[in-house]
């Protein structure tokens, strides 16, 4: 049986209650019984999904918006000094706790299994939940994105199990401590935070001790990242299990055969053959569904089960998610953000849909990222038949001077792509809908508001 509510967490206030990791820990805490209270600065789905969790949620942020009363105030690494719901907590000595203390509150007790790595934390977390509950095993979940709907990034299960995406770009997987550990990738992200490769395997090294003892890190055999860190591993509190085409893997995939937007997968684990299909297109999500096999199996549920059950995963939002079709025209939604993200997600849409024009609207994510990264996103579009690229989406930060989504177009320009600059967002479904023929892809892609586009681009099509 789960657990119940972690002391002090009763009457929790969320402040950015709406934010993708923040909502699912409230979703928990509600589910639990607290009475949850937070603040976000514009109503959302996901807003309303936890309202409908009877959770109390203010627009924008003000003083008032914090109750006298509250147990707590939780925080993301977003949230900014100068917020006055933040400043109210301080002048009531009200404590303070940041999400991954308050995720890791929520593991207690239970058989936490945490999913870390640069790129397909949130695909690999989902395939994983979808599967334990496919099989009865109920498990608690807090996953980067949404299931099926609005509100179904998190769940509390009544299993002993708890899938937990690890994010690493604020350090905070720090704080966990899984019995099974995954490192999908490692890779330099996350510039405002970490100065260098080696920081970055530091901390994943520092993620990794976290590990409870006799506990399992599973880890890729074939992305160097990973391999090199694998290599700076000591000790032997932990067993490691190495997934991948490499021959040296411990979970060795055999084939990855693409059906259109599926993926036949076949896997040798422990001298035992299993194949098993998964339901989103790409070699990289096949690698994620190994990840989630060799991960489950080392929690003890049966591979043959498991594989199975793998097949009942048909995506998360954001990750090639087919938005719907106008005119012969499919509109296909990514999250991709990352220059290997994107290169994997156009090679996959590529290799689904072969013969196929495919037309990438981009919206570059954060100026330091841009800074850093700009030319190996504008290669990256080179994949695409056309493209456009939108302003530079801040999030959390402040515009850098001279960083500008023309950094990308220029690369992708340089690399001999057809791209064109978009500086108004409200004109892009009209454009890709003077460029979209029958027959054609369009996939928007990006981690800010690009995604709202998709239903547009589509309206404007059934014109």
């Amino acid at each position: 049986m789960a657990p119940g509510l972690p002391a002090a967490m009763d009457r929790p206030h969320f402040i950015g209650i709406g934010g993708a990791g923040m909502s699912g820990i409230a979703k928990i805490l509600a589910q639990r019984g607290a009475a949850v209270a937070g603040s976000d600065a514009r109503e959302s789905a996901a807003v309303e999904a936890l309202r409908a969790q009877g959770a109390t949620v203010h627009l924008g942020h003000a003083a008032d918006h914090l109750a006298e009363d509250a147990s707590c105030v939780v925080v993301s690494s977003a949230i900014r000094a100068d917020n006055p719901e933040l400043a109210r907590a301080a002048a009531l000595g009200i404590p303070v706790v940041h999400r991954s203390d308050a995720l890791a509150a929520l593991m207690d007790g239970l058989r936490p299994l945490a999913v870390a790595g640069t790129h397909g934390k949130t695909t690999t977390t989902s395939m994983l939940a979808v599967a334990l509950t496919t099989l009865g095993l109920d498990p608690s979940y807090a996953i980067g994105g949404d299931l099926d709907g609005p509100g179904s990034n998190a769940h509390h299960g009544t299993g002993e199990i708890f899938v937990a995406e690890a994010d690493e770009s604020d350090r905070s997987f720090h704080k966990y401590a899984p019995e099974v550990a995954v490192i999908l990738n490692v890779e330099l992200d996350h510039h405002a935070n970490y100065a260098s490769i080696e920081e970055i395997h530091d901390s994943f090294e520092t993620f990794t001790g976290r590990i409870i003892d006799g506990g399992t890190l599973v880890v890729s055999a074939d992305h160097p990242g990973a391999r090199d860190l694998t290599r700076r591993l000591t000790g032997e509190h932990v067993r490691v299990v190495t997934y991948g085409e490499s021959a040296d893997a411990d979970v060795r995939i055999r084939s990855v055969v693409p059906q259109g937007l599926r993926s036949e997968v076949t896997v040798l684990l422990d001298g035992t053959e299993h194949t098993f299909t998964v339901s989103v297109p790409g070699r990289h999500y096949a690698h994620n569904a190994v990840a989630a096999l060799a991960s489950g199996t080392a929690l003890g549920v049966p591979a043959a089960d498991l594989a199975t059950a793998l097949g009942s995963y048909t995506g998360v939002q954001r990750r090639l998610q087919l938005k719907g079709e106008q005119g012969g025209v499919q509109v296909i939604d990514s999250y991709a953000h990352h220059p290997s993200e994107m290169t994997a997600d156009l090679d996959a849409i590529r290799g689904a849909a072969a013969g196929s024009r495919l037309l990438a609207v981009f919206q570059p994510h954060l100026f330091s990222r841009t800074r850093e990264l700009g030319a190996e996103m504008g290669a990256a579009l080179a994949l695409a038949d056309a493209s456009l690229v939108l302003d530079v989406y801040p999030a959390r930060e402040d515009p850098i001077p001279g960083v500008t989504s023309d950094l990308v177009v220029d690369a992708a320009r340089a690399a001999g792509a057809d791209v064109q600059a978009v500086h108004d967002r409200g004109a892009v479904a009209e454009l890709v809908a003077g460029m979209a023929k029958p027959g054609d892809l369009v996939l928007t892609m990006g981690a800010g508001d690009v995604t709202d586009l998709g239903p547009r681009i589509l309206d404007r099509l059934a014109q």
